[in-house]
């Protein structure tokens, strides 16, 4: 039987608001070392902010940082997963929306609460033949993975 999506997430998740600037965010992340923020607003979490998103939606375009507000260049719409979902359930979701970060809810989608996040990078280290699935995924659809997942893929699978 495969672990639940409980079992693998972070807990402790870092939290943004809509209106903090890009600068102050890539602040955050960097402070806790990590690659991503989810994005609240009014307390409902309604996007996330990646390494991937600065970098493209800031950097490479030369958007001022200190001007650009984080609700300008998040992803969203937010895709989460259930707590209690299986794993493959998490791999499937981010195959099929070409994402490598789940946030993780409990409770009816209306007042979900986000309790913690899943990513590619936890599920491969501790179950490596899920990442076997997703190279089967792409295999069957005819697809290449995108480089991000790809990355994830070869370096966990030998």
């Amino acid at each position: 039987m495969f672990p639940k999506i409980r079992d693998v997430m972070t807990k402790n998740v870092i939290t943004v608001d809509v209106d903090y600037t890009v600068k102050l965010t890539a602040k955050i992340m960097s402070r806790y070392g990590i690659g991503c923020a989810l994005v609240q607003e009014n307390k409902k979490v309604v996007g996330i902010v990646t390494e991937t998103d600065l970098l493209k939606k800031v950097i490479a375009v030369g958007i001022d940082p200190e001007k650009t507000f984080v609700r300008e260049i998040m992803s969203k719409p937010l895709i989460v997963v259930e707590a209690d979902a299986a794993l493959e359930d998490a791999i499937k979701l981010m195959f099929q929306h070409k994402i490598k970060k789940l946030p993780v809810v409990e409770g009816p989608q209306e007042g979900a609460k986000l309790v913690g996040l899943v990513t590619l990078t936890d599920i491969a280290r501790l179950q490596p033949h899920l990442i076997e699935k997703l190279k089967e995924l792409f295999t069957q659809s005819g697809e290449t993975a995108p480089r991000n997942i790809e990355k994830v893929i070869n370096f966990y699978i030998v």
